[in-house]
C-alpha cells in the first residue's frame, strides 16, 4: 500500500514539474499556450478560536477542534488540485488563514504564518515547495494552533462582526478581475466581542442567545415573519461585497437551544444580503465527510 502510494505521489511530481518545464520553454520560445487556466483563487479563512473548541465545553465526537482542521486540510488539498490543473506557470492562486483580532499568543502568531501562500509572488522551484507541502503543512499546523489554545484556555475568539466592518475588503478582496474571491468563516455562528455590543432598535452588532429571548425569536412557529416584522439583523455597514462569496461552516447552537441554528442563519442571510453578497452559503456543524460535501459544491 506505501509503494502505491509513494508511485502515485511521484507520478504526480514529475506531471507537475513536467508541465511547468513545457509552459516555460513554450513561454521563453514566444509560442502561446491555448490553455485558459480560469480564474485564480483568493482563499481567505476566518477561525473563530473561541471555547467553540473546548473539548471540556463540547464533548462532540470527532472534536469541534478536529473538524475545524479537517476544514483546512479540505482547502489545502482543494488548493493543490488547483495548481495541478492550471500547471505550475499559470498557478498564482492565494489562500491564508488568519484570526481578527490577532491571537495575544505568540506562539500562535508564529504558527499562523505558516499559514499563508501566495503564488503569485514564487518562482517555479517555490511553488513545487508548495505542491509537495501545503496539505501537511495546513493539517499540522492547524493542529498545533488548536493545541496551543486548548492548552493555555486562551479563547481570543473572533470579532466577526468589527471584521466585516473593517477589514473584509482589504483582507479578502483583491482588485485583480482574474481572482476569485471566497471567505471562510469557521463559528459556531454567535457573534460577540467586547467591542462590537451596539443596537439600533432591533438590530445589533452581536447575536446572543440573550437577544432572541428578548426578541421573542427563540422556539417561536412563526420565527421567519415575527424575525421581518421586527426588523432583526445585524447593522449592515456596507454595501460593496458583491465580488466576495462567503461560506460559513461549524454554525452550532447551545445544546438545550438547537432551533437557535435557525435564527443564526437568518441573522446572518440578512446580514450577507444586506452587504451584497452574491453567493453565500451557511451551514451547520457536521461529521468532516459531510462538510466536505457542502465546501465541494460551493467551490464548484
Amino acid at each position: 500500500m506505501k509503494r502505491s502510494y509513494i508511485t502515485m505521489g511521484l507520478l504526480s511530481f514529475l506531471l507537475f514539474s513536467c508541465q511547468s518545464e513545457n509552459e516555460n520553454q513554450g513561454k521563453s520560445s514566444g509560442i502561446t499556450s491555448e490553455k485558459k487556466p480560469g480564474k485564480q483563487l483568493n482563499i481567505s479563512i476566518l477561525w473563530d478560536l473561541s471555547d467553540r473548541i473546548d473539548p471540556g465545553k463540547h464533548k462532540e465526537l470527532p472534536s469541534h477542534s478536529e473538524r475545524d482542521i479537517a476544514i483546512l486540510k479540505y482547502f489545502a488539498d482543494y488548493f493543490k488540485a488547483d495548481m495541478d490543473k492550471k500547471g505550475a506557470y499559470f498557478s498564482k492562486g492565494k489562500l491564508k488563514v488568519f484570526f481578527s483580532p490577532n491571537p495575544t499568543d505568540r506562539n500562535i502568531n508564529a504558527l499562523a504564518s505558516q499559514l499563508a501562500v501566495d503564488l503569485s509572488a514564487k518562482d517555479i522551484k517555490e511553488k513545487k515547495l508548495v505542491y509537495d507541502n501545503i496539505s501537511s503543512t495546513f493539517q499540522q499546523t492547524g493542529q498545533k494552533i488548536a493545541e496551543t489554545s486548548i492548552q493555555t484556555s486562551n479563547w481570543q475568539g473572533a470579532d466577526i462582526y468589527r471584521f466585516f466592518k473593517n477589514n473584509v475588503v482589504d483582507y479578502c478582496v483583491t482588485k485583480d478581475s482574474n481572482y476569485k474571491n471566497i471567505l471562510v468563516v469557521i463559528t459556531d455562528g454567535y457573534v460577540y466581542d467586547k467591542n462590537s455590543i451596539g443596537k439600533k432598535g432591533n438590530r445589533s452588532e452581536y447575536i446572543l442567545p440573550s437577544l432572541f429571548s428578548s426578541l421573542g425569536l427563540r422556539d417561536n412557529q412563526n420565527l421567519q415573519s415575527v424575525f421581518k416584522a421586527k426588523n432583526c439583523g445585524l447593522i449592515a455597514t456596507r454595501d460593496d461585497l458583491d465580488k466576495l462569496e462567503i461560506l460559513v461552516l461549524e454554525v452550532n447552537s447551545e445544546e438545550n437551544h438547537k432551533n437557535d441554528e435557525d435564527i443564526i442563519k437568518l441573522y446572518l442571510q440578512k446580514w450577507f444580503t444586506d452587504m451584497k453578497v452574491k453567493h453565500f452559503e451557511i451551514y451547520n456543524t457536521d461529521l468532516p465527510e459531510n462538510v466536505e460535501k457542502h465546501i465541494a459544491d460551493f467551490m464548484n
